[in-house]
């Protein structure tokens, strides 16, 4: 979580954001795989309205996480 809040602060989010250790948003949203493999990285970017404004799945650069789900909340303020 630490991780979490640097991003944070460094953004000027404003806002929670959410880990999953426990891996039960992770099923409900169909990232978590069966058996012993780790869930597939997946990042959900939700509004206030609780509306899903994005889905960022990808497993080989995991830096584009941040940068998508960051473009994704500039345009919803645009």
């Amino acid at each position: 979580m630490d991780r979490q809040k640097e991003f944070d602060r460094q953004n000027s989010l404003e806002f929670k954001l959410l880990s999953d250790p426990e891996k039960h948003i992770a099923s409900l949203l169909g990232a978590k795989r069966r058996g012993p493999l780790p869930n597939q990285r997946a990042t959900y970017v939700i509004g206030q309205d609780r509306t899903l404004l994005g889905v960022i799945k990808n497993e080989k650069n995991m830096v584009i996480h941040a940068d998508e789900a960051l473009q994704i909340l500039k345009s919803q303020n645009s």
